[in-house]
């Protein structure tokens, strides 16, 4: 009869033992126990060998694994790894590659990624939540660098001398280039100012700029214009410049979702993990991880490439003085007073208090008694006489 599996071990030993008998017949023995001749006689050889030692099952795993990690190179990842706790597997991998182009990596081959993925998962290095939350989703992004940046405040928070932070953060929409990561106290017009200027000389001016609604970039909150909206301050400024601020739909955040996902990725690397003295000490730490987001990190969407190598500055500088714009000699010229209101054909029309002081001009439409209202090249509102 075949070897019972329930006693498996007590089978061989029966079968060793009998074979070992003087004039034992083997072929008789292999055919009561159900074995061919080629087992019988591997049993019989182990027995001979190691004894009853000999009969227990032996590793199935083989003497060389050519693909077999080595430990040390396994240690290298997952000290790799805790560096860069959130980072995935593709992008340790794109790291390690980088390495290896820059003559900086110690071993003489690559992992995969499905053995840095299994290197990490068996160390317990990943977070389980984490991992099933991550989902697919269809992207957008602009053509070219400086098409578009994405501008917001990422959630404030406080730090240890009880003063609270305000990380204002620059998005280049197509290279996913940080271009500003500025510890801020406070949300006000200027500061903000002072941090685009700052960023306007170093990388140029932008087309566009994606922002919300709220203060100081959007007017949410304030009273609208007939046939028209509010501007804002900051709004103006940047029309002098010829960017124009367009706004993401009131309550989708997801508008600017590379904006939200950059301030996830910032909570998760940075915040998460630290607690910041003040706001130097902020600034500090922010600018370190920025340089590795902008040039270390690899980023999915850009087929691993880090930011760095896919964005450019801007060829629009950044002018030293802003002139006053040139309307066209056509056009009808009229000054904002300080209530942010024209007086034409005798009557007043309100355009908005962030003009103040500013010369708009009025051009009439296709549609009788219709005119639009341009400041610079901008449309502001549109008047029915």
């Amino acid at each position: 009869m075949p070897f019972n599996e329930v006693s498996i071990m007590d089978q061989r030993r029966e079968f060793a033992l009998l074979s070992s008998y003087p004039r034992s017949n083997i072929s008789g023995l292999c055919k009561e126990y159900g074995i061919t001749r080629r087992t019988g006689y591997k049993w019989i050889k182990r027995y001979e060998q190691n004894g009853y030692a000999g009969l227990k099952d032996k590793s199935r795993r083989p003497h060389y694994s050519p693909n077999r990690i080595d430990p040390i190179m396994e240690q290298y990842i997952i000290d790799l790894r805790k560096e860069y706790p959130v980072w995935g597997a593709k992008k340790l991998y794109r790291i390690l590659h980088n390495k290896q182009q820059n003559g900086m990596y110690p071993f003489d081959h690559l992992p995969c990624i499905g053995t840095i993925g299994n290197i990490i998962r068996r160390n317990g290095l990943v977070n389980k939540a984490k991992s099933e939350k991550s989902w697919q989703y269809k992207r957008f992004e602009y053509d070219y660098p400086n098409d578009l940046w994405q501008m917001d405040f990422k959630g404030d928070f406080k730090m240890l001398n009880q003063q609270r932070c305000y990380p204002l953060t620059i998005l280049d929409d197509h290279s996913r280039f940080n271009l500003c990561l500025q510890a801020c106290s406070n949300q006000q017009r200027q500061t903000v100012k002072k941090a685009l200027t700052r960023v306007f000389e170093e990388y140029g001016l932008p087309d566009m700029i994606l922002a919300d609604n709220g203060s100081p970039w959007g007017a949410a909150g304030q009273l609208p214009i007939s046939e028209g909206r509010a501007f804002t301050k900051l709004e103006k400024w940047l029309i002098l410049l010829n960017i124009r601020l367009i706004h993401g739909r009131p309550y989708h955040p997801q508008t600017q979702g590379k904006e939200e996902r950059f301030h996830g990725t910032l909570q998760q690397e940075l915040l998460n993990y630290e607690q910041f003295e003040d706001m130097d000490h902020c600034q500090h730490r922010f600018d370190y991880w920025r340089t590795q987001y902008n040039n270390v990190r690899p980023h999915e969407a850009l087929g691993f490439d880090v930011p760095a190598q896919k964005y450019i500055p801007s060829k629009k500088k950044m002018p030293g003085q802003i002139k006053p714009h040139e309307y066209e000699s056509t056009v009808i010229k009229k000054k904002v007073d300080i209530d942010g209101r024209i007086y034409y054909k005798s009557r007043k029309h309100r355009v908005g208090r962030a003009f103040s002081g500013e010369y708009v001009a009025l051009k009439e439409t296709e549609k009788d008694g219709e005119y639009d209202v341009y400041f610079c090249n901008e449309i502001i509102r549109t008047l029915t006489l």
